[in-house]
């Protein structure tokens, strides 16, 4: 019987250098029987794949080194140790090989320069001893701090899938093996071709080693969104046991733990308050800077800081299952995914390196024909300016940088693509329940009837409602104090309640149900019509036989919904709100926030419907919180569910906005924009600095102008290219998200 059970698994791989180990390791992992896709992230060197439940790790294993790459399950923390001792080698092995290499750069480049230098080498030590000893030190700092080329260069090439590396090796040995032939088998060259270039060779290995420095410490920044996330995990508790408190690993923790938090200190679980108040600092979560307060029964989230108060909290989820574990693969899930832009990046670098390769060849031989002194400098030049890193690194350092600022301002992409997809939406469309209003109905109007008093109908009123469970009834008991005692409470469904205080009978409901108990209701009747036409519900309150006032209850519109449906419109989108609610409501609403497409009563089966024909004349995007939203951000071309809401809206989203403000919608397209433009520069750089350079490197110039790149400047601008690409992306962790 076939596995069918599938699962995703992230993966750290070792030995990436370009989008061709990119592409190779991809090709070799998809070929692993049961590997249903396969996606390698060169900006944090790892794997995601998606794979039968047959698939073992050891077959995994033997196909990533088969292809020269090594590979491991991500423990899911971040590897900092190993990227600090990576950035710590490649520091060391430039400086090594920048003062191995310097002597003799000075010694050839000042001789060129400065004919002076030149003469007195040849009068002092001679040049023969002097090519001797640059064949020394380049020869060392080839054989140990350029080691790392000619280790994956050269079997890559073996293989038949040459990748960066081996245009380096290629490069630096053809330079080397030229020059050592000159200086130890002379006699073998022609008379006018006896030069060496050990120099070119030391130096195109300092300026790659350091370019690749460049390059980690920047990529490493482009990470540090998820590190500042990890970083915000307290590493232990204070647990109360029955024999007292004691310090706990957080890896230790379990639910159900009762946790002492300190004042000022990190909230180290998430949990319910059992015991203490304070105002608690949820900004990391919500973006909000006014602390929230907490007291007994109320839910706290771990990474969150306490204020002045003691809390005692009951853990509810620990470890991997926290909010902010949550995030943290949420961020990390995102940044590894594949955007379509790079299928492009991927067909290109499959002959990229093989083509390469071929221009070389066809360089030296063109030159050979014409001018056989310049061959080898155009050749070598060639194979170290067509360097594929910048074209490897262009898309996914910006997706980094990009989700990971998100993160830092409350957006959430659950899934890469829709970082593509939003950035192209022309039309946003709200659910109306929680998503532009509160979600909390709130008693908004008291009218009371001539001979009543406003407090004394609300206590009355209060005292009803608190034996109901309706969120109607709740509004009106949060509004109240110190209400008496009902008794005989009964629940008429589709009219209201009814029940006795001291020795009235109160009834609470609509005008059918005061009509029904013979209730003259004329007195406050148009009052309650003008309520409900603004968006409010409205009933009535009888004491005894008489009409006492009406209540009106609404689910306020958040003071933030209106400046994001405002932004929204400025910035050239269609705004929309479907919504289940009657027509009355939800165009009240609509009308406050200035919405003119309005689809009301709408069940989750028709919200489906409906932002399927909304989405035909282009991209749209769904905003919603709750269960009957999930159809429609599953429908939608990208979902977007607002972090306060249920489960099921998140689950079924492709964005997840971390705090109840709709601004949350501007700044995720604003931010997808940005990084898309970002992307597209990347790409534009690294597609345009090989389509130019290249026929450079190879002597284009050189018979109308007399230029002819050196390899030693093909090794600046290669290293300059992927640095240029890291940088750009980094530009993004200054990104607000704005629209205008």
């Amino acid at each position: 019987m076939e596995d069918t059970v599938q699962s995703t698994q992230r993966f750290r791989v070792t030995g990436l250098h370009c989008a061709s180990c990119k592409a190779r390791l991809e090709a070799a992992l998809a070929a692993v029987p049961g590997i249903r896709e396969a996606q390698v992230n060169l900006a944090d060197a790892s794997a995601t794949l998606s794979m039968l439940g047959s698939v073992t790790p050891l077959s995994i294993q033997d196909a990533a080194e088969r292809s020269g790459y090594g590979i491991e399950i991500d423990s899911g923390s971040l590897p900092e140790q190993d990227e600090r001792e990576e950035t710590a080698r490649l520091a060391r092995d430039t400086l090594v090989a920048a003062a191995l290499v310097l002597p003799v750069f000075l010694v050839e480049m000042g001789g060129h320069v400065f004919p002076p230098v030149h003469h007195f080498v040849a009068q002092s030590i001679g040049l023969q001893a002097s090519w001797m000893l640059q064949f020394l030190l380049v020869g060392v700092a080839l054989a140990r701090p350029g080691r790392r080329f000619f280790e994956s260069g050269v079997p890559s090439l073996l293989r038949g899938h040459p990748d960066m590396n081996a245009l380096v090796a290629l490069g630096t040995s053809a330079a080397f093996g030229f020059s050592t032939v000159a200086t130890f088998l002379p006699s073998l060259l022609p008379a006018g071709a006896r030069a060496v270039y050990f120099e070119a060779a030391g130096v195109i290995i300092v300026l790659i080693l350091f370019g690749r420095l460049l390059e980690a410490r920047a990529r490493g920044k482009a990470g540090s969104a998820i590190q500042a996330l990890i970083g915000l995990q307290p590493q232990a508790a204070r647990v109360v046991t029955e024999s007292g408190e004691e310090d706990r690993l957080i890896e230790r923790l379990q639910p159900g733990d009762l946790v002492r938090v300190r004042p000022g200190e990190r909230v180290p679980v998430d949990g319910i308050v059992s015991e203490g108040s304070s105002l608690v600092d949820e900004s990391m979560l919500t973006g909000e800077p006014l602390p929230v307060h907490k007291g007994d029964g109320d839910a706290v989230t771990g990474a969150t800081v306490n204020g002045e108060g003691a809390l005692l909290v009951r853990a509810t989820r620990v470890g991997r299952d926290t909010v902010l574990a949550t995030i943290v693969r949420m961020v990390r899930d995102a940044q590894a995914a594949r955007l379509p832009v790079e299928a492009l990046v991927d067909r290109v670098t499959a002959w990229f390196v093989p083509a390469v390769m071929l221009v070389a060849v066809a360089t030296v031989a063109t030159w050979l024909a014409f001018v056989p002194e310049l061959a080898l400098v155009a050749g070598v030049s060639v194979l170290i300016i067509a360097c594929p890193c910048a074209m490897g690194l262009a898309v996914p350092t910006s997706i980094m940088t990009g989700t990971g600022r998100a993160a830092e301002l409350g957006v959430l992409f659950r899934r890469g693509d829709a970082l593509q997809r939003l950035s192209s939406v022309d039309t946003i469309a709200f659910d109306k329940t929680g998503t532009l209003t509160e979600g909390t109905p709130r008693l908004t109007h008291v009218q009371v009837a001539k001979g009543f008093e406003r407090p004394e109908v609300l206590r009355t009123a209060a005292a009803v409602e608190a034996l109901s469970a309706h969120p109607v009834a709740q509004a009106v008991t949060n509004a109240a104090e110190n209400w008496p005692e009902a008794e005989g409470f009964q629940s008429l469904s589709g009219r209201g309640v009814v029940a006795t205080v001291g020795n009235q009978l109160v009834r609470i409901g609509s005008a059918r149900m005061m009509t029904e108990a013979g209730i003259d209701i004329s007195a406050l009747a148009d009052a309650a019509k003008a309520r409900a036409r603004l968006g409010e519900t409205a009933f009535f309150v009888s004491i005894g036989a008489r009409l006492a006032a009406i209540l009106s209850v609404a689910d306020p519109v958040k003071d933030t919904a209106v400046h994001a449906v405002g932004d929204l419109s400025a910035g050239g989108h269609k705004v929309a709100l479907v919504s289940g609610d009657g027509r009355d409501a939800a165009e009240a609403i609509a009308q406050r926030l200035g919405i003119t497409d309005v689809f009301s009563d709408a069940l989750p089966e028709a919200k489906a419907a409906i932002i399927h024909d909304l989405s035909r004349p282009g991209m749209l995007a769904f905003v919603g919180d709750g269960i009957n939203d999930a159809p429609a951000l599953a429908t939608a071309d990208v979902g977007i569910a607002i972090g306060t809401g249920t489960d099921v809206a998140i689950e079924s989203a492709d964005v997840v906005l971390t705090s109840g403000d709709p601004r949350g919608v501007v700044t995720a397209i604003g931010l997808s924009r940005d990084t898309m433009r970002n992307v597209r520069q990347n790409l534009a750089w690294a597609f345009g600095y090989n389509i130019l350079l290249i026929p450079v490197a190879a002597g284009a110039l050189y018979p109308a102008f007399g230029i002819l790149l050196s390899p030693m400047l093909a090794a600046a601008a290669m290293a300059l290219s992927s640095v240029a690409v890291v940088t750009n992306a980094l530009r993004l962790r200054g990104s607000e998200g704005k629209l205008t």
